[in-house]
């Protein structure tokens, strides 16, 4: 795909947004010489942060609604991920033969370098900044952008044609990729669990913006697939390039893999799994490197075991050293908002896990952490039922605090047949926060991962778990004790 030419270009920018992506886009195409219109549909002040980073900026705004004559007279498009593709404003544009791109789809046009792409529910952010850290062992200059709050277009500078590109790519992201038949040359598929189902109208329409991610590959593409998530078995049916696999307990036999639950699979290009308690890579040979002993993985729970193991198969399928690659896992500790470790107070620990917006992961959550556990859970629908994530609630935590939001209903009504306890629906996190620490004990862990989106009470998840730092570490201050006065002669 050619790069589009912008210099001069009236290029439209549908969704500023707060997650630095539009922001990345406006001021990339400033740079190029474009006429820059934004249009968003919330307000100034809602876009208060986007905005003050684009102060003093050639920018024309349009905010707080679209209007149909600014897209009717751009030279080309450029929509936010979260817009839906089928905004009656997309269709006007298209029916005027107006060009649509995203970022993702003019980084790939633009883009020197050899682009690694990260997909999945669960896992996605974990997994890529960690392989982008593997690749800095050995190509310090790796970029690692996309759906991570790092816009890809405003590395595009230090990238040459030997630069790894490590890029989180969201179901919205790929469908746009999709459109333009386009897929990087190595991908990696973490999981598949019901999601945005308020978003798409069916689970197989979910899957299928997944799929983006490898189906235009060519025959030298390489495709790593969760050999334990059945639905991401089943994308090695029509892979067009190598695929390889990961999965917590793969046992080879010669040219074939077997799962636990005893399914066999082919090598095909090779498998990172742990055998022995070590972190291992067997190649399409069947061949087998160690990596590091499990032990030296600092991330809580099986689920980030996994994620692990995806990112070591695709460092290893890009020719990353086996002792390169245990130095990366031995070394990294993890991610903010995902099951970050905020403080410890009277003995209780305060984790924030906010980016856990679907049951899967507040489940995965609840089975990684050890002693009892307070959850403050609930926020915004996604079409998603939370009987299971109510049973592993009920079993793990010693109360749940709910957060008010459009899904809390659903969720309270299944954690009461649960058999859960309750402490209470709070619109304040603060609040939530003071009452889960009321009845937390020593060794006892306060949890938030609400399993639900953020919008409601809060602009997004990332600022839910700003809003939870700031309520502990207010906790934390009104418990120390009180400095008392210098003692005075008398």
């Amino acid at each position: 795909m050619q790069g589009p030419t912008l210099r001069g270009k009236k290029v439209l920018v549908m969704g500023l947004g707060l997650h630095g992506g539009g922001l990345g886009v406006t001021r990339f195409l400033l740079r190029e010489g474009a006429e820059v219109t934004v249009t968003d549909l919330r307000t100034a002040e809602e876009l208060a942060p986007s905005l003050r980073a684009l102060e003093g900026q050639p920018v024309r705004l349009v905010l707080g609604g679209h209007r149909e004559e600014d897209f009717l007279q751009a030279d080309l498009i450029v929509r936010n991920p979260a817009v839906p593709n089928d905004s009656p404003y997309l269709q006007l544009a298209r029916q005027h033969g107006i060009p649509i791109e995203m970022e993702m789809t003019l980084f790939f046009a633009l883009c020197p370098g050899r682009i690694l792409g990260i997909t999945g529910t669960k896992g996605k952010s974990t997994t890529t900044v960690l392989l982008g850290h593997m690749l800095q062992q050995q190509y310090p200059d790796t970029v690692v952008a996309g759906n991570i709050r790092v816009s890809a277009l405003e590395a595009l500078w230090a990238i040459r044609p030997h630069t790894p590109v490590v890029l989180e790519l969201s179901s919205w992201q790929l469908e746009g990729l999709g459109e333009r038949k386009l897929s990087p040359e190595l991908a990696v598929v973490t999981n598949l669990y019901p999601d945005h189902l308020n978003r798409y109208p069916s689970w197989e329409s979910y899957v299928q913006a997944k799929r983006q991610i490898y189906c235009h590959q060519t025959s030298d593409g390489i495709l790593v697939l969760n050999a334990e998530n059945g639905e991401v078995r089943s994308f090695a049916q029509d892979a067009p390039g190598r695929v390889a696999w990961f999965g917590l307990d793969l046992r080879p036999e010669g040219q074939t893999l077997h799962t636990q639950d005893g399914v066999p699979l082919p090598l095909g290009a090779g498998a990172a799994t742990i055998a022995e308690e070590q972190v291992v890579w067997i190649d399409g040979e069947g061949h087998t490197e160690p990596i590091c002993a499990r032990s030296q993985i600092r991330l809580a729970g099986q689920h980030n075991q996994a994620n692990v193991l995806a990112a070591t198969a695709a460092a290893a399928l890009f020719g990353i050293a086996p002792e390169a690659i245990g130095q990366a896992i031995a070394s990294f500790h993890g991610l903010p908002d995902r099951l970050e470790w905020v403080a410890e107070i009277a003995g209780v620990t305060f984790r924030n896990d906010t980016t856990s917006t679907a049951p899967v992961s507040t489940i995965a959550a609840l089975r990684a952490l050890e002693g009892g556990i307070v959850l403050i859970a609930g926020g915004a629908d996604k079409g998603l039922e939370y009987d299971e994530m109510a049973q592993v609630a009920a079993e793990r935590t010693r109360a749940v605090a709910l957060l008010e939001g459009t899904a809390t209903d659903k969720l309270e009504r299944a954690l009461r047949a649960a058999g859960a306890e309750i402490l209470g629906r709070f619109q304040d996190l603060g609040a939530a926060v003071r009452a889960a620490a009321s009845v937390a004990r020593p060794g006892d862990t306060v949890l938030l991962s609400p399993g639900c989106a953020s919008f409601g009470l809060f602009r997004h998840e990332f600022e839910r778990g700003d809003r939870f730092r700031e309520a502990v570490h207010e906790l934390a201050k009104a418990q120390e004790p009180e400095t008392p006065p210098p003692a005075t002669e008398g």
